[in-house]
C-alpha cells in the first residue's frame, strides 16, 4: 500500500503536515510505533513510524530523530497529539528538511488502529505477491531445476513476508536456511523431534512448538500429488512464527511453499538414481563371488559421482536397519532415506537397500580421509530418531566397517559392518550403533551367547542383589558396576558414587555374602562383568 491510501482512509483521521505528491506515492512495508530516540537497530526500511512524541523535550531533538528515521529509509513518520496537542513545529520542519512525509494523529484514533489496518493490507499485498512469485518458480521448476532450490524460496519469505523459515530433514539436519542463516547449534534437532513426534502420533501438520520462549511452527514436507512420507524421512519447514492465528490464506500459502521445497527434494531424489544403482550392482557382484577386477570396474564409475576429483580408491561400509513392530512392509526405504542423511554432513554416498537392510558406499577420497564412526553419525540426530523409535515402537541400528584400501578388502568391509550392526542390535535401545573394533573384544561374544545361558548367569549371580536393592533401597547393583568400572580401586568407586570409603566397604562386603563371590579374585570379578553386561542385552 502507499501513504496516500493511508490519507485517505477517513476512518484513521490523518493529517499531512509535510510532504508532497512524490513522497505519498512512497510503499508502506510495515509499521512500527516507537519513543525511542534513536531506533534504527529495529528499522528496516519501508515503514510507517508511529511515535507518541515521549522522546521530545525541546526544538534540538527534532532533528537528529528525523535524520535517522530517513537514513533507515522509512516511508513515512505519524506523531500523535496526544501528548502535547498538537505536533511541534520543529518536527515538521525538519521533517520537510530531510523530504519524510509527516501525518498528525488525532488524540482520539489509536496507534492500535493504524497499526492494525497497516499490517491487514500489506499481508494481504504480500501474500498476493509471494503467492504469484511461487508460482512462477514452481512453473520454472516444472520445466528444469530451480537456481536457487529452497534456498531462493526461503529468501521470499524472508524479504516479501518477514518470515525466518528453515528446512530441516528427519533427523534435524539443517538442509537450507534463508538469507537469516542457520539455526543455533542444536535447535534444529529439538524442533525435529517435536514434529516428528507429532505426526508419528498422527496429529496433522502444521504442528506448534515452543522452544527457549520462541514459537515456530513446522510444516511437513509431503510428496507432489499427495505421496506421504514415513516419520523418518519426512522433512520439515520450519518458520519461526505462531501460525494459529494466521489467516487462512497466509496458511495455504505455506502448504504451497511447503509442496514447492517437496518437489525440490524429489528432484535431489532422482539425482541419486545412478549412485543408488551402482552401489546395488557392486553389492549382487559381491554376494556373488565376482572377481575383485570386475567390481573395481563399477567402483571407478561411482567414485567420481561421489567425490569428484578424489585420487584415494579407499572405502567405506555402513549398514542400517529399521525395524518397526508389526510392520509388513520393507522398510528398506526408510533405512536407505535414515543413512544418507546421517552421511550427509560427512561424505556422499551411495545407498543400496534390500530385504529391510540398507548398505551405503563412502567413497573416502583422499588417502588421508577421516572415516566416520558410528557415534559420531548418530550422535546430533539421536533425539529426533528416539522420537520417533520410542521403545517397543521401532529400532534403528547401524554398523560401521573399517576403510577397505581397495576392491579387494571391500567384501570384507560389508561383512564387518553387518556384523557391527548385528552387534548393535543386541544392543538396548531404540537407537543404537556399533563400529568395527567393537567386534574385537567380548562384545562380540555376547550376542551370540544363548539366551538361556545369558539369563541363568544374570539370576544367579545378580537377582539376590536385585531383591535385597528392592527390599532395603541400598543400591548395591550400582555400586558393583561402580567398582568394576573403577577396576577394584576403593577411593576411586567412592569418589564416583559420592559416599565414604567405609561405607563403600560394607556395600561391597553385603555384595560378596549375598553372592557368595569374592570381589578380589579375578575370576569372580570377570563373571560379575559378564553378567552386567549380559543383563543389558537382555533389557
Amino acid at each position: 500500500m502507499r501513504l496516500r491510501e493511508l490519507l485517505d482512509t477517513e476512518t484513521l483521521g490523518l493529517r499531512l503536515l509535510s510532504g508532497d505528491a512524490s513522497g505519498l506515492d512512497r510503499r508502506v512495508r510495515g509499521v512500527m510505533t516507537t519513543d525511542l530516540r534513536d531506533p534504527s537497530r529495529y528499522l528496516r526500511g519501508g515503514e510507517l513510524v508511529l511515535t507518541g512524541l515521549a522522546w521530545w523535550r525541546g526544538p534540538r531533538d527534532s532533528e537528529p530523530f528525523v535524520r535517522v528515521l530517513a537514513a533507515a529509509g522509512v516511508a513515512g513518520l505519524a506523531a500523535g497529539e496526544a501528548e502535547f496537542g498538537r505536533v511541534p513545529d520543529d518536527l515538521a520542519a525538519a521533517c520537510a528538511l530531510h523530504g519524510l512525509p509527516l501525518f498528525a494523529v488525532a488524540e482520539e484514533v489509536g496507534f492500535a488502529e493504524i497499526t492494525e489496518h497497516v499490517v491487514r493490507r500489506v499481508s494481504g499485498e504480500r501474500a498476493g505477491d509471494l503467492a504469484a512469485v511461487v508460482d512462477r518458480h514452481r512453473r520454472l521448476m516444472s520445466a528444469g531445476p530451480g537456481d536457487g532450490g529452497p534456498r531462493a524460496v526461503l529468501d521470499l519469505l524472508d524479504s516479501d513476508l518477514d518470515l525466518r523459515a528453515w528446512v530441516l530433514s528427519a533427523t534435524g539436519r539443517p538442509v537450507a536456511a534463508g538469507r537469516i542463516g542457520p539455526l543455533p547449534e542444536g535447535l534444529g534437532g529439538r524442533l525435529a523431534a517435536r514434529g516428528l513426534a507429532a505426526g508419528a502420533a498422527g496429529r496433522p501438520g502444521p504442528w506448534h512448538v515452543v522452544l527457549d520462549g520462541v514459537p515456530h511452527t513446522l510444516f511437513p514436507l509431503g510428496g507432489e500429488g499427495g505421496d506421504a512420507r514415513t516419520p523418518l524421512t519426512e522433512w520439515l519447514l520450519v518458520v519461526r512464527a505462531d501460525a494459529r492465528d494466521w489467516p487462512p490464506q497466509r496458511l495455504d500459502l505455506l502448504r504451497g511453499v511447503a509442496r514447492l521445497i517437496a518437489a525440490e527434494r524429489d528432484r535431489g531424489d532422482a539425482a541419486r538414481s545412478v549412485p543408488r544403482r551402482l552401489a546395488g550392482e557392486v553389492l549382487a557382484l559381491l554376494g556373488s563371488g565376482a572377481p575383485p577386477a570386475e567390481i573395481g570396474a563399477r567402483l571407478r564409475v561411482l567414485a567420481p559421482l561421489l567425490a569428484p576429483g578424489a585420487a584415494g580408491p579407499g572405502w567405506q561400509v555402513v549398514t542400517a536397519r529399521v525395524e518397526w513392530r508389526d510392520a509388513e512392509h520393507d522398510t528398506g526405504p526408510e533405512a536407505r532415506a535414515v543413512l544418507e542423511d546421517l552421511l550427509a554432513p560427512f561424505a556422499r554416498p551411495a545407498v543400496a537397500h534390500g530385504n529391510g537392510e540398507a548398505v551405503a558406499l563412502v567413497s573416502l577420497g583422499a588417502d588421508d580421509a577421516e572415516p566416520a564412526g558410528a557415534k559420531a553419525l548418530l550422535g546430533p540426530a539421536r533425539e529426533a530418531l528416539e522420537s520417533v523409535l520410542r521403545p517397543g515402537r521401532g529400532r534403528l541400528t547401524l554398523g560401521v566397517s573399517a576403510p577397505a584400501p581397495s576392491a579387494e578388502g571391500l567384501r570384507g568391509a560389508v561383512e564387518a559392518a553387518r556384523h557391527a550392526r548385528r552387534v548393535a542390535a543386541a544392543r538396548p535401545g531404540p537407537v543404537s550403533g556399533a563400529d568395527h573394533d567393537e567386534t574385537a573384544s567380548h562384545v562380540l561374544l555376547l550376542p551370540f551367547v544363548p539366551d538361556e545361558v545369558r539369563a541363568a548367569l544374570s539370576t544367579g549371580l545378580l537377582q539376590p542383589l536385585r531383591d535385597y536393592d528392592r527390599r532395603h533401597r541400598a543400591g548395591l547393583l550400582a555400586t558393583l558396576e561402580a567398582f568394576l568400572a573403577a577396576d577394584g580401586s576403593w577411593a576411586r568407586c567412592a569418589a564416583a558414587l559420592h559416599i565414604h570409603v567405609n561405607t563403600l566397604r560394607y556395600r561391597v562386603g553385603r555384595i560378596e555374602r549375598l553372592t557368595g563371590r569374592d570381589l578380589t579374585r579375578l575370576e569372580d570379578k570377570v563373571d560379575f562383568f559378564l553378567a552386567l553386561r549380559m543383563d543389558l542385552t537382555r533389557s
